[in-house]
């Protein structure tokens, strides 16, 4: 059992330094982030995205005079949401995201796609410097939060981005880059990593998620089942599913390929949700069902081909 820290503020850091410093490296790993009564088998990715624009300032009274960051910040802001909303047949500079959805786009992956769901990009914050309020902005930079489909890299969403009409219309005025992440633990350790987080499915058939589901039909059926409450968000969904969310599950397996598999208390929904709420049942039906697959699980079905897709990864060295 691992309790890890720093999740949500870098999922799968944690996992990175238990891998690669502790030297811990398991068969395969449960999950138990909420997965609303289902068993998960994969979810989308995500990086954290920056994009810095510089202007020139002036005073407020002759705004002609400067070059007004905010205002190019704007146009940026405004094809970021292009990206997201647009879709892949409009007569636009700007394919929207659903376009990994579609063969012709994605013509390698976009089943995973389709499993998984579309990315999705959103500016999460934003920032500026000015000498005053009565002055034109002289720099803005937002955060972009992208969550990656199969088929998408870090690369890909990167130059998505740079090729947005207004990023190309500023220029040398723009700098899109991705986040690094160095914050350090509660014990004062600095692990320095990418904000990058990859994509990952496993097979339905792989041994791991096959004594999960086997555990789940001897114990409770082959239909999902919480507390009463919950169930109107679980009912008609597959027993097999994924999670909307990101996990430690992208170090675990999408980095370093050691098969994951997700079977948690609480709903998806709760999480981060002002009181936020796990149902009790829940937790003795989680417990019972760890046991079962434990035993259920056959080692020797394990042939190292479990996964259905795992992003590209890094060499952990982006500067």
């Amino acid at each position: 059992v691992v309790g890890t820290v720093q999740e949500e503020d870098c999922d799968g850091m944690c996992w990175q330094y238990i891998y690669n410093v502790d030297g811990i490296k398991p068969e395969f790993v449960i999950s138990t982030e909420p997965t609303d009564g289902g068993i998960y088998r994969g979810h989308r990715g995500r990086m954290e995205i920056r994009v810095d624009v510089h202007g020139t300032s002036c005073h407020g009274s002759a705004p002609e005079r400067g070059d007004n960051a905010i205002y190019k910040m704007a146009d940026i802001i405004a094809d970021v949401r292009s990206l997201n909303n647009n879709g892949c047949d409009e007569s636009t500079d700007i394919k929207g995201l659903v376009k990994m959805l579609d063969p012709k786009y994605n013509p390698e992956h976009y089943e995973d796609a389709r499993f998984l769901g579309r990315g999705t990009c959103t500016v999460s914050q934003i920032f500026y410097t000015s000498p005053s309020r009565c002055a034109v902005a002289d720099s803005c930079a937002i955060s972009i939060d992208r969550r990656m489909t199969a088929g998408e890299t870090y690369k890909s969403c990167l130059e998505e981005v740079e090729n947005l009409p207004s990023v190309k219309k500023y220029g040398d005025d723009v700098k899109v880059s991705m986040y690094m992440y160095d914050r350090p633990s509660w014990t004062g350790e600095v692990y320095e990593t990418e904000a990058y987080f990859p994509t990952w499915i496993n097979k339905e058939s792989a041994p791991h998620v096959k004594a999960l589901v086997d555990a789940h039909k001897a114990l409770f059926g082959d239909e999902r089942i919480g507390c009463e409450k919950s169930m109107d968000k679980r009912a008609g969904r597959p027993l097999c599913d994924k999670w909307t969310f990101s996990t430690n599950c992208v170090s675990i397996q999408g980095r370093y390929g050691i098969p994951c598999v997700g079977f948690g208390p609480g709903a998806e929904s709760q999480a981060h949700a002002p009181n936020e709420v796990t149902y009790k049942q829940d937790l003795p039906t989680c417990a019972a069902l760890y046991v079962a697959a434990l035993n259920l699980y056959d080692p020797s079905q394990a042939d190292g081909n479990a996964t259905t897709y795992r992003a590209e990864l890094t060499d952990n060295d982006i500067k």
